[in-house]
């Protein structure tokens, strides 16, 4: 079973991809956090359990508490020490070319994807994420 981590305060995101992952038949474990803080306390604290750590992370960039370039500083720092490789996907509103060339000064952002994400995109990710 794949694991995806939706890190985003937008229901209506977090319900539409929830919506078309369930459409696409991939047996996922979806785990949902509103801000980037609950996200990065949440890797710490099973990063050495490579069985629970995500394969797939969605990051929306503005939340509340942290948002997405904060949780992004952590994770860096947390990264080497997960016992997984974990694609990271950025998912925001905005078509800022600054933020996508921000996004790209970290090397464990995968993609930058503008929401909302097609429905052939997610599928394109979860055929490549490797169990």
């Amino acid at each position: 079973m794949k694991s995806i981590f939706l890190i985003d305060d937008d229901p209506i995101f977090v319900y539409l991809t929830r919506r078309i992952i369930a459409s696409i038949d991939c047996p996922c474990q979806i785990n949902e956090f509103t801000d980037g803080e609950l996200a990065i306390s949440h890797l710490a604290s099973i990063g050495n359990q490579a069985e629970k750590l995500p394969d797939v992370i969605f990051l929306d960039l503005s939340m509340p508490v942290m948002d997405g370039w904060e949780f992004l500083k952590e994770y860096s720092d947390l990264k080497p020490k997960l016992k997984k490789d974990i694609a990271l996907f950025i998912v925001s509103s905005s078509i800022s070319p600054q933020e996508v060339e921000r996004s790209k000064g970290y090397r464990a952002v995968t993609d930058f994807l503008i929401k909302p994400v097609e429905k052939r995109k997610i599928i394109e990710i979860m055929d490549n994420v490797k169990l």
